[in-house]
């Protein structure tokens, strides 16, 4: 085994780095205050031609992997994990499902604005009725003609208001069950699309978190995304690989927050002595140090799976699981450190703090991968 990343792995880490510090990290303070959404920032990463990483050149790709994807997501998200879950969602739910069930039509149409970079990628799952049981999908897509006709709901969808299209999932066979509900690729400029931007949220307040109403929205009927029926297996893959970009965002917001708390805990000085003198504050860090590098070993394992044509989907459960549950302790043990400051605004931990917990419910609750995990180890269904 080799665990030693590639020229071209190490070249994108060190850009990514270098963008993060320079772009991405001086206002995150204030796009967490007001709520903007970072578009210049996207700009820039289309500029250094990362929007498509980790496809095809002959759709406007880099030709990378899901390492370096991984890698990317992990660089956004140690200093704006909102900035890191727009591109991870944009790449990983956005992009992949056209790249990986479209036809080289769609690919040509839908594939390659995404990769440039023209607008944002999306993917419409959750309903108000269908979260982690996603087979409970209520919106319907009905075949009239060369057209169909979508009517429904999705809730908690990530870039929906920069994206021009995305794929959704409807029932078309209700008769079915989950062998009845298909995929589409759907405008969301097209009549009675609605995309309502009005979250509160606890965290990840400069992403871009919306509710899609859509009103007997007609889509031709090329539109459909890969087989009929088949679009609860497809989004359930999709779901694979996204949780790839989850695990690297949770190590990449538990690195940021374990940084931190070791450089206050140097600067800090307690009973005459530093922090980092004590103990107790020694093991906290080992602790966070010895988490943090574990989870990363387990994305990169995932990935370079993912990218082997290999199986992953146990791999990328587990990769997600202990990330995020992993970056959640990290987090809180960070805010400790800190104290009294760490509960203000002001040294940041608290922010990463809130980030952090949608990890450990989004594209599958903690719960949802140790069910996962316990059928892929052969634990009986009934």
């Amino acid at each position: 085994m080799n665990f030693d990343l590639t020229k071209e792995q190490k070249m994108i880490r060190n850009v990514m780095r270098d963008f993060a510090d320079k772009e991405v990290a001086p206002d995150a303070d204030e796009r967490d205050k007001s709520g903007q959404f970072p578009k210049d920032i996207f700009k820039k990463l289309a500029t250094l031609e990362m929007m498509g990483l980790p496809f095809p050149e002959k759709y406007g790709g880099g030709e990378s992997d899901s390492v370096s994807f991984a890698i990317v997501v992990e660089e956004l998200s140690k200093v704006c994990a909102s900035t890191g879950i727009t591109y991870s969602a944009h790449i990983s739910l956005g992009a992949a499902p056209i790249y990986a069930f479209g036809t080289e039509k769609q690919k040509q149409e839908y594939l390659t604005p995404l990769c440039k970079g023209e607008y944002l990628g999306a993917f419409g799952l959750t309903e108000p009725n269908a979260g982690s049981d996603a087979g409970g999908t209520e919106t319907t897509a009905t075949l009239n003609g060369d057209h169909w006709v979508i009517s429904g709901s999705k809730c908690y969808i990530t870039n929906a208001s920069y994206a021009n299209y995305l794929a959704i999932t409807a029932v078309t066979d209700r008769s079915k069950g989950t062998n009845g509900i298909s995929a589409f690729i759907v405008p969301t400029h097209a009549k009675g699309f609605t995309v309502i931007d009005q979250y509160e949220k606890m965290g990840l307040h400069s992403s871009n978190t919306t509710e899609l109403i859509l009103d007997s929205v007609i889509v031709p009927k090329e539109n459909l995304l890969g087989v009929e029926g088949h679009g609860y297996k497809q989004f359930l893959a999709t779901l694979d690989g996204g949780r790839i970009g989850i695990a690297a965002m949770a190590v990449g917001i538990a690195q940021g927050a374990y940084e931190k708390a070791l450089a206050y805990s140097k600067e800090r000085k307690q009973f005459g002595k530093r922090l980092s003198a004590f103990q107790a504050i020694q093991f906290k860090l080992a602790d966070m140090a010895m988490n943090i590098e574990i989870a990363r070993n387990m994305v990169y394992k995932t990935a370079w799976l993912k990218d082997e044509g290999r199986k992953f989907k146990k791999e990328a459960a587990i990769a997600k699981l202990f990330a995020s549950e992993m970056c959640m302790r990290v987090c809180d043990q960070a805010i400790q450190i800190h104290g009294g400051y760490g509960y203000m605004k002001e040294y940041q931990v608290e922010r990463f703090f809130r980030d952090a917990k949608l990890l450990e419910i989004g594209e599958g609750t903690s719960e949802v991968q140790r069910m996962v995990i316990a059928r892929q180890i052969g634990c009986e269904n009934k």
